[in-house]
C-alpha cells in the first residue's frame, strides 16, 4: 500500500514539475487538471484568450504519453465532424469507418459553446461510457478518455448555452485567470528565446514521463487512497444542501457527490496523503459544484455568482472532526 502511494505521489509531483517548464505559474489550475485526468472524468476550462488553455491540455497529454486532438467548435459543426461516419468505398464496394477525432486519449473540445446543442451532444456518450455508436455499431474509446472543454466567459456573441446534462458531465470547471506582473513578464522575456513555452515540446525540452497503459494502471491504484465515512457522510451534506438553499433554483445531482469524492481522493494524493481530510472535500467543493447550480432569477439580479452560493452552503454545514 504504502509503496503503491509512493509511486502516485511521486508521478503527481514529477508531471507538477515538468508542466510548471511550459505553463508559467497556475499551479492551481495544473493541479485540477491533473486531477481530472486521474480521477477518470472530464475537465471545463474557462478563461479568457491567450491563458495557455490548448498549451496546457498538449503539455499534459505530451506528458502523460498519451495522443492528443484539437476541435475548434463552431456554429456549422457537425456530430458527424466529431465522431465519424461510415463511407462507401467503391473499391471495396462496402462501407467503411472514417473516424473522427473524438478517437483519441486527450481531446480538447475548443470553445464548446461556439456550437449548438445538437452538436455538443455528440460527446454526451462518449464522456460517460468510454464509447460511441456510429451507424449501430458501437466502438470503445481509450480507457484514458479525458476531455478537456474550453469556453470563454467574457464573450456571448455567437455562442449557446451549454446544457445541463453537458455540464453535469464536468468533473470539475477550472478558472484560469491572467498570470500576475511577474509571471506575465517572465513570460514575455521567454518568448524571445528558444526557452518560449510553445517550442519546449516541439524541441524535446521536456520528456514524456508516463505512457498511456502506466498512466491507467497509476489512476487504478488510487483506490489505496482512504476516506473516512464521517467524510462521505459530509460530502453528501454538502451536495444535498444545495438543492435546498434559499438562492439556488436547481441544485447538485448524485454525481457531483461522485464528483466531489474522486477529486477528493486524487487532491490528498497531489498533497502527500495517504487518506481523503476535510480539507480535500472543501478545496474541491467549488470547483465540482459551482458549474452545475443554477441561481434564482431574483438572487442573479442582485448579483449574486453561483461560486457564492456554494461557498454559503460550504459554510453552512460544520466540518467533522
Amino acid at each position: 500500500m504504502e509503496e503503491a502511494i509512493g509511486q502516485i505521489q511521486d508521478v503527481l509531483a514529477q508531471a507538477r514539475r515538468e508542466v510548471a517548464k511550459v505553463i508559467i505559474g497556475q499551479s492551481e489550475v495544473v493541479d485540477h487538471a491533473l486531477i481530472a485526468i486521474f480521477s477518470g472524468r472530464h475537465a471545463l476550462v474557462e478563461g479568457v484568450p491567450g491563458v495557455a488553455k490548448t498549451l496546457l491540455v498538449r503539455t499534459l497529454a505530451y506528458l502523460l504519453g498519451c495522443t492528443f486532438h484539437r476541435i475548434q467548435f463552431t456554429s456549422d459543426l457537425t456530430p458527424t465532424d466529431i465522431i465519424g461516419a461510415c463511407i462507401f468505398n467503391p473499391k471495396l464496394n462496402d462501407f467503411a469507418l472514417v473516424k473522427g477525432p473524438i478517437f483519441t486519449t486527450f481531446l480538447l473540445a475548443d470553445e464548446i459553446n461556439r456550437a449548438p446543442a445538437k452538436t455538443q451532444s455528440a460527446l454526451l456518450q462518449a464522456m460517460q461510457e468510454h464509447q460511441v455508436s456510429i451507424d449501430r455499431e458501437t466502438y470503445p474509446l481509450s480507457p484514458n478518455f479525458t476531455v478537456f472543454a474550453t469556453q470563454n466567459p467574457i464573450e456571448s456573441e455567437g455562442t449557446y448555452p451549454l446544457p445541463e446534462a453537458q455540464k453535469d458531465r464536468f468533473l470539475l470547471k477550472i478558472s484560469m485567470g491572467c498570470p500576475n506582473e511577474a509571471e506575465e513578464i517572465s513570460l514575455a522575456e521567454r518568448t524571445l528565446t528558444r526557452e518560449a513555452p510553445e517550442a519546449l515540446i516541439d524541441n524535446n525540452v521536456i520528456r514524456p514521463i508516463l505512457t498511456a497503459e502506466r498512466l491507467a494502471a497509476l489512476r487504478d491504484s488510487l483506490d489505496v487512497i482512504t476516506i473516512q465515512p464521517e467524510l462521505v457522510r459530509y460530502a453528501v451534506s454538502i451536495v444535498r444542501l444545495t438543492r435546498n438553499h434559499s438562492a439556488i433554483k436547481v441544485g447538485a445531482g448524485p454525481r457531483a457527490t461522485q464528483s466531489l469524492l474522486l477529486s477528493s481522493r486524487v487532491h490528498a494524493a497531489i498533497q502527500g496523503r495517504s487518506a481523503v481530510a476535510v480539507e480535500d472535500i472543501r478545496r474541491m467543493t467549488l470547483p465540482c459544484l459551482e458549474h452545475r447550480v443554477i441561481l434564482k432569477p431574483e438572487f442573479v439580479i442582485k448579483g449574486l455568482s453561483c461560486g457564492e452560493a456554494v461557498q454559503h452552503v460550504l459554510q453552512s454545514i460544520p466540518a467533522p472532526r
